[in-house]
Parts: C-alpha cells; structure tokens; sequence
C-alpha cells in the first residue's frame, strides 16, 4: 500500500523538515520519500488545502470499558472514537471489571488490540480492585507491558497506600498517576461549590477537595523522590503549587481536561448532565490559570477524560446522573479552539503528542525517510460544527453536539494501517 500526502506542513519540534511543507510518501508503513512534488503514480494521493502532520497523538486516562461494561463502550469503539479524534495511541485507565490489577488482566488487553491502527497502552492499578487496600504486584505489571500505574477514576485516598506506591514504583523508574479529588471534603457534591451551585441549590465540590489531596501528593513525591503525575487538575491553587513544586525540582508533571479549558460552571445553570464531569467545571478565575498554565508548561499536556456512560446513566434528574463525558472525538478541537492564541501548532503538538510519550517513556514517532509511519493528519485552522453522525464512541454522553471546533482531523497513518476520514 502506498500513500502519498501532498503539500503538508510537518509538524515536529525534533524533525528535519519542521514547519516545512513537503509531499510525504509512505509505503508498507514505512517513510520513503520527503521532497516537493513527488509522484506517487500508484499510491493513495491526500491533497488538501492547509494540511499539516505530526507525530500522531496519544491521549492518557481513556475509559476503555472493557472488559466487563461493553454496553458502555468496547475496543472496537473506543478505537473508533480516538481515530475520529486524531489519536493514534491511547493509555488506558485500569477501571474495569475485573480491573487490571493483575498480569493476566494487562495481557488481556494487549493481546486483544495487536496489529490494530490506535496502539493501546494499559496503565494497572495501584490497588487491588481499585479500593485503596491493598497494593498490587506492580512490578509484574510492568514486566507484562504497564505504562503507568494509577487507580483511574477513584482517587488514592490513603495517604500511606500513596506513599508506598511511590516508592515501589522506584524500583524500575515507574510512574504514579492520581486524580487528587478528596472524597471526604466532596462527599455528596454535584458540581463545583461556588455562586452558581449555591443559586441552583445544589450540593458543591469545593476546590479544596482538590488543593489538598495535590499538597499530600506533592509532599509525598518529595519524601520519595519519585514520579508522580497529577491528572484531572481544574482549581488555580493546584496550578500554583503544581508550579512551585516543580520550580523546586521536584519529578512532577500534570495534565488537564480540554472540557475544563473551555467552559465553567455557568454552563450548569441549564442542569445539562453531560457537563456534570470530574473534576467538576469550575470557576472563571480557575479556568485563565489553567489556560495560562497550558500555555507556560506548568500542565504538561491536554487530555480527553473519556468517560463514556450509557444513556440511563446520564438522562437523569441532574442530582442522580453519574460524572463523566466522552471526549475523544472533540479533544483536539476544543483545545485547539481555546488555546489558538495563546500557543504556536508546534507548542499545541508538543501537548498532544510529544509530552505524553515523554512522561510514559514511549518512544516519540519520527518524521524522517526510514522511519516507521506514525502520523496525525489534519487542518489546524479548519473549523467545523460537531453533530451526533462525529460521535464514533458507543456512548453519546458529551455536551458538544452543535458546538463549533477549530482543527480538524484528515486522517492517520500507523504502520501499515491508515484511516482517511470520508469527506
């Protein structure tokens, strides 16, 4: 199979031919020829206005469902939704049933995703059955193909079980990823606690519940001189420690979800259950510090938090739907929306597919004759309104149906597998 894109910026802070545009032809998966004006008599031709490529991008902490909760969503369609999104590389939260806390569980899902065009990437579990108890035989875990360790969804509460995770990771360099969200101080809250929960009647999440699980895990990460990475962060305290600590030295990195760059909490004030999500939206004042930590690299990079929910879990009165939005799908084009003037395409590349490989230790794809293709195709400047025929996951749980994006997806390109989005 051949495959010829004409005329595209490359986009690639380490390559040759950065912010140049060229014709790439790729061939059997392999990249064959960069120049101008190559001819690909027998090859597949993309040529589009604005086109560009990058290393393809990876999206950490996505809801796979599966095993055990299918009806939510299955390989094959969280797939699905992550080539609509651009990403050719998904780390996978350990939340199933069983959850991955087990060698068998990790082989599982990386024998069940072999020779497919989205690389899977499983993150284990910390604890047994992702309660906090006991702590699981990472190392094995990590032996059988683990990037990450984390208990996903539910936050570590215990801070001894943190600490000796921590530290057992140390051991082969390993990572520890937690959601700082302190269930004691949130208990019962339906969005965030401020002016607009107190108008609606509604129970809050105040920010502390997130400021001081970030204190313990910093101070923690500290004491053991490990890696720790934080996700989900949304309060502009969290990015200031977040900042200290790293201007400290400390081995701490942190990610943020693109729904939380873009709305706050006034968007509950219609009691849509798709923007009830987790962390929960918060206020304007935290929203321009987390912009502003995207844009000075105190967050390292952009998430989805792809939580997919099917539709009895969702169309609910407000109070009783579960948390959580599907994502992968509008990631890029929301962050790319909100964050257009505040980061060059390279900077925005580097949060989409650079800066997760670096904090897994996965190799970053190149883009160089030789090199194995690996490549998101897509036009950044390109905007477009999303609609339920864009929603590829089996969930349909988002708030962003009619919403206009900016940046949109061609198509990708990994190995000898290649998605081209029909027009």
């Amino acid at each position: 199979m051949q495959l010829l894109i004409k005329k595209a910026t490359i986009i690639h802070p380490h390559a040759t031919h950065d912010g140049q545009q060229m014709d790439v032809l790729i061939k059997d998966g392999i990249i064959v020829k960069i120049g101008k004006r190559i001819a690909g008599e027998d090859a597949q031709v993309i040529d589009s206005q604005g086109i560009h490529i990058s290393p393809g991008w990876l999206d950490i902490g996505v809801q796979v469902c599966d095993p055990g909760y299918e009806h939510r969503e299955d390989l094959e369609s969280v797939a699905a939704a992550a080539m609509a999104g651009g990403f050719t590389g998904i780390a996978t939260q350990p939340n199933t049933h069983p959850t991955v806390h087990s060698k068998s569980q990790v082989l599982y899902l990386k024998n069940n995703t072999r020779d497919r065009l989205i690389d899977f990437y499983p993150m284990a579990a910390v604890s047994k059955d992702c309660e906090g108890k006991d702590i699981t035989e990472m190392i094995d875990m990590y032996h059988a193909g683990a990037v990450a360790f984390t208990d996903g969804k539910r936050s570590i509460q215990d801070n001894g079980m943190m600490m000796r995770a921590l530290q057992y990771v140390k051991t082969f360099d390993g990572l520890v990823i937690n959601h700082p969200h302190d269930k004691s101080v949130a208990a019962g809250g339906q969005m965030h606690e401020g002016i607009v929960s107190t108008s609606l009647g509604m129970k809050g999440i105040p920010n502390l519940s997130e400021d001081l699980m970030v204190v313990r895990d910093l101070f923690l990460a500290e004491y053991t001189n490990s890696k720790l990475h934080l996700s989900n962060i949304s309060t502009a305290y969290a990015v200031d420690l977040i900042r200290k600590a790293k201007r400290k030295g400390l081995k701490v990195t942190a990610s943020v979800p693109a729904l939380n760059l873009a709305f706050t909490d006034t968007q509950l004030e219609g009691f849509d259950s798709n923007f009830k999500v987790l962390p929960p939206l918060r206020e304007k004042t935290d929203q321009r510090e987390l912009i502003k930590a995207v844009a000075d690299g105190t967050i390292d990079f952009v998430t989805s938090n792809h939580v997919p929910w099917h539709e009895e879990s969702k169309v609910l009165e407000f109070s009783y739907a579960d948390f959580g939005a599907i994502g992968l799908e509008t990631a890029f084009g929301l962050a790319n929306k909100i964050l257009t003037k505040k980061l060059t395409i390279n900077q925005l590349i580097e949060k989409f597919a650079i800066n997760p490989r670096n904090i897994l230790n996965i190799p970053i794809p190149e883009i160089k004759v030789g090199a194995a293709a690996n490549l998101t195709i897509f036009q950044p400047e390109e905007e477009w309104t999303f609609t339920e025929k864009d929603i590829f996951s089996k969930s349909k749980n988002t708030p962003l149906v009619g919403e206009t994006l900016k940046g949109k997806v061609l198509g990708m390109v990994n190995g000898q597998q290649v998605f081209i989005r029909k027009k």
